[in-house]
């Protein structure tokens, strides 16, 4: 109970003592890593990955993600200044890459760098499917899910190690200390998955009002679920043990929001899409 007490006091100090707010829900998040330190950190790993890549630099495709990228950066700063967080993103460089390779995956990293493999292209199929896709992960950059996952790695690690401490120092046996460090170890696990789903669900959301708000109409937005659930040949695991939603729940939530993102875009004048 002694180890409890002392590794949940510290928890509750770290969150008092490291937050920042997230735009779009208002919410405070924990941030042990400032962004000071993390955006050029990963602008320095960004560049280390286009170097070890094959970036594609011309041509239609790349015109095509760099343009719908400035066309959704422009939704978002359109919204973050309409709700009180004019200069929210003066720190941030915005990049958008496309590398060759037959991945089915896009990214985005602390401060706005963003890349496309060229393997998500046919299955995102048309220019509202990179609209949704480019949201999403904008939507990661904005709501610094990448210094809320670090700082979440970081806190577990030193809750860890403390109550590792407190243990050895109590009068527990050591059979008892293991169990109670592997139940911690996959406590930890399962709840960074759950935090990971979380962040995922919250970029969906933001991503497809920002699609809206970009011109793109999201009414079919859900299809790109349906799309990718065909591309992975039922290989996902089940829900609760994946960093991401499940399919299904993911084509639910889209249709849900389309309607609410026609409505958001509406207050900023748009109100026919492409």
């Amino acid at each position: 109970m002694k180890v409890k007490s002392v590794t949940l006091s510290l928890f509750m100090v770290l969150m008092l003592v490291n937050c920042n707010t997230n735009p779009f829900t208002g919410k405070s998040t924990i941030a042990l890593v400032s962004n000071d330190k993390l955006i050029p950190m990963s602008f320095q790993q960004y560049n280390q990955v286009l170097s070890e890549s094959n970036v594609v630099n011309q041509g239609e495709q790349v015109e095509m993600i760099k343009r719908i990228g400035n066309k959704i950066k422009v939704a978002a700063e359109r919204w973050l200044d309409a709700n009180g967080y004019e200069g929210y993103t003066d720190s941030y460089k915005w990049e958008y890459n496309l590398i060759d390779e037959d991945i089915v995956n896009a990214w985005a990293m602390p401060g706005g760098k963003i890349a496309f493999y060229t393997g998500i292209l046919p299955v995102a199929e048309h220019e509202r499917g990179i609209a949704l896709i480019m949201g999403h992960e904008v939507a990661h950059a904005l709501a610094n899910h990448g210094q809320q996952r670090m700082s979440k790695g970081l806190a577990s690690q030193i809750i860890g190690t403390a109550g590792a401490v407190g243990m050895s120092l109590s009068d527990m046996e050591p059979r008892e200390q293991q169990q109670v460090l592997m139940a911690y170890g996959v406590g930890t696990q399962l709840g960074i998955m759950a935090y990971s789903r979380k962040h995922e669900t919250e970029a969906d959301r933001i991503g497809i009002m920002l699609m809206a708000i970009a011109g793109y109409n999201p009414t079919d937005a859900y299809m790109l679920w349906e799309r990718m659930s065909a591309a992975s040949e039922g290989s996902a695991p089940p829900e609760f043990l994946s960093t991401h939603p499940s399919y299904d729940t993911r084509i639910n939530n889209l249709k849900e929001w389309a309607p609410l993102a026609k409505e958001e875009a509406k207050k900023f004048g748009v109100t026919s899409f492409n």
